[in-house]
């Protein structure tokens, strides 16, 4: 290996990159419903999951994973939100249902990995069947979510029909690993 001279401001530069790229998620609580997020989201097809409203809510309460398939648990995660605020696609694919699910709007989406994203409570703006792209608005957030104080989203994540996921860990950052200098150094 090499040895590499570099100077404070590139040192600091690339400590700044990969602390923005390790950061955790903002939890700040979303904006005033007058100011609603663009028709759609810059996120590639096939690469990740977005928030499913913008800007990234606050979590009001975490994933709990049931002991087993029909135990009791918390089966996503409720998100701050504002009433009439759009709800948006965490990922492209399949609107697999969009309807009232006892009392309450229900919106699950089907994507190629094989995951299915759940939304409620919310008025659905799609049918079963439309295809949708990262970032569509699936309908609007409505109160009612049974165990939040004020609107919430709930936010649910599915492989198959019994195996719940904590969707924060779809839109994590990725991690920045430090690798070797190469030797020797290439010129630019």
């Amino acid at each position: 290996m090499g040895v590499v001279v570099a100077t404070a401001t590139s040192v600091a530069a690339a400590a700044a990159a990969v602390l923005a790229l390790a950061a955790p998620p903002s939890t700040a609580a979303p904006s005033a419903p007058g100011r609603g997020p663009p028709e759609e989201v810059e996120t590639s097809e096939g690469v990740g999951y977005g928030w499913p409203l913008l800007p990234p809510p606050a979590v009001l309460a975490p994933f709990g994973a049931p002991e087993d398939p029909f135990g009791p648990g918390h089966r996503g995660v409720d998100l701050a939100g504002a009433v009439g605020q759009p709800v948006l696609a965490a990922r492209g694919g399949t609107v697999a249902f969009a309807g009232p699910v006892a009392g309450h709007g229900v919106v699950s989406v089907q994507h190629d990995d094989g995951l299915r994203t759940t939304y409620e409570p919310l008025v659905p703006s799609v049918h079963g069947g439309d295809v949708v792209n990262a970032g569509a608005v699936l309908g609007t957030l409505v109160a009612g979510h049974r165990g939040c104080s004020s609107p919430c989203l709930h936010w649910g994540v599915r492989r198959d029909r019994l195996e719940y996921l904590d969707p924060l860990v779809l839109i994590r950052p990725p991690r920045a690993r430090l690798l070797p200098v190469p030797e020797p150094w290439p010129d630019p």
